[in-house]
């Protein structure tokens, strides 16, 4: 998995869902993190250290096409201006989707009656 700064991750995706067209599917995930790497111990009598509290939550960002993944942590400050961005590039290039057979959703659903 590679680490990238915001903009590189952004112009990585575009290549990704260039070779995307042609191949597979790719797999966009988008989640909370905390940035520690290690997951937290279970709750206990001992008190928790100023150390291990968290002052900022951050994004991460993760893209898979294939082998191929690429990785990317947003910051607090910078979600709105990395949003804007995103949300371009996604409907940019999701052009491709295939609409569903109303046909085929309404006789699975009487079969199942």
């Amino acid at each position: 998995m590679v680490l990238l700064e915001n903009e590189a991750f952004l112009s990585e995706l575009t290549r990704l869902f260039q070779k995307g067209r042609n191949s597979g599917s790719m797999y966009l995930t988008m989640k909370r993190y905390d940035g520690r790497t290690k997951p937290k111990p279970k709750p206990s009598n001992v008190p928790v250290s100023p150390s291990m509290q968290v002052n900022e939550f951050k994004c991460l960002i993760k893209a898979k096409l294939g082998n191929k993944k690429l990785t990317t942590v947003v910051s607090a400050k910078d979600v709105n201006k990395f949003q804007l961005a995103y949300a371009n590039l996604l409907k940019g290039n999701m052009d491709g989707l295939k609409k569903k057979d109303k046909k085929k959703i309404i006789s699975k659903s009487k079969a199942t009656q």
